[in-house]
């Protein structure tokens, strides 16, 4: 048989969709797992018809649950990122968009017991060694999908799940801001940010932008994405993710890049018009080297963050900052509203949280060819 069928799940979390596989329906060779989830995605074709992938960067995800090895958590699990176009399985960092589908997956594979309005599951995820709380909405004991929450980057409304990670940051580097809250030499100035996913941040003007630029307009700029892919690698050396310039050009999932600016009104890729007085902050991401169509959830908790922490590119062009926490930024399709709490001492961040919505689209058997002799 030229084929081999392995159960899983495929969710969408947020703005990104991932399969979902339990550990032990895996093999246990690492290099034998990234070579099923480049087959299962397609990741050897830009347009990944081959595979479950869709040809971006926030469809082509992976999952893998296994029971909890922390003593708060109800299940591990581990995140990989799947090359699009390129044979990369990295599992460097992680997704915030599908931690909110993890809840849906605990529940639904009986990790987790349902009851009443809704549950609260705790996972453990181990790329970058946090817990995650993720409030699960429930409707006759299993995770509920319809409902009125609206969110940037779907057109439909959906049931509310509330995802907060506690303590996020430094882990990667040990520290939140490695660098301080800004690297700055004779070519570059940049916030390098350790917290869920690393991110460094440039300012929409020193690479001549105003910030307000549509993502086609990003995407046709091959000077401009050149430019940043420089500087995210240089960061990734300077931050202490990668130990050459080479290896960390072989490893485009962390950190991401991402630009930031003033609040300004612009006009989303749906046609809306978002006014300058109804965000705290704008940016636009870089992720796996494409212009992002709206913004990694790792990455909204990431910036919301870093506009707490003195003296970072995001703490300099945040406007103002509601008192009961919340942070709007104004991305591509829309605007995210992220939770923060920082420490008492206000030099970093107790826990940083992200409403989303989820939806289990298919369950049943993937079909994977069968490795070569």
């Amino acid at each position: 048989m030229s084929q081999k069928a392995i159960r899983c799940s495929v969710y969408r979390g947020g703005t990104s969709r991932g399969v979902f596989f339990h550990k032990e329906n895996l093999p246990a060779e690492q290099k034998e797992c990234h070579r099923i989830f480049m087959d299962v995605m397609d990741a050897y074709n830009r347009s990944q018809v081959d595979g479950l992938g869709s040809g971006t960067s926030h469809t082509s995800k992976v999952v893998v649950i296994s029971p909890p090895s922390h003593p708060e958590a109800d299940v591990d699990y581990t995140f990989y990122q799947v090359g699009v176009g390129e044979e990369i399985v990295d599992d460097k960092g992680t997704c915030g968009n599908l931690m909110a589908a993890v809840g849906a997956f605990a529940i639904n594979e009986h990790y987790v017991s349902g009851a009443g309005s809704q549950v609260e599951v705790k996972a453990w995820n181990t790329n970058i060694d946090k817990l995650i709380s993720i409030t699960v909405p429930l409707i006759n004991g299993v995770p509920k999908v319809q409902g009125d929450y609206p969110m940037p980057g779907t057109v439909r409304t959906g049931a509310k799940y509330e995802v907060r990670i506690l303590n996020p940051g430094g882990g990667k580097t040990g520290k939140t801001l490695p660098l301080g809250a800004i690297y700055e030499n004779e070519d570059d100035r940049y916030s390098f940010v350790d917290l869920v996913n690393p991110f460094t941040y440039v300012a929409a003007e020193d690479v001549g932008l105003s910030g307000t630029e549509a993502n086609d307009e990003l995407s046709s700029n091959d000077s401009l994405l050149s430019e940043l892919e420089r500087i995210r690698v240089h960061s990734a050396v300077v931050g202490g993710l990668e130990p050459t310039l080479e290896a960390a050009s072989n490893a485009p999932a962390i950190p991401k890049i991402a630009i930031v600016g003033k609040p300004q009104t612009y006009v989303t890729t749906s046609g809306k018009t978002v006014h300058a007085e109804d965000v705290d902050i704008l940016a636009k991401m870089i992720s796996m080297g494409n212009v992002h169509r709206t913004f990694a959830g790792s990455g909204l908790y990431n910036i919301a963050a870093a506009t707490y922490l003195p003296g970072t590119l995001p703490n300099q062009f945040v406007r103002n900052r509601e008192k009961n926490g919340i942070i709007r930024i104004g991305h591509p399709d829309g605007i995210a509203e992220v939770a923060v709490t920082p420490t008492n001492d206000g030099e970093d961040v107790a826990a940083v949280g992200l409403d989303r919505t989820v939806r289990l689209i298919m369950k049943g058997d993937v079909f994977v060819r069968n490795a070569e002799d």
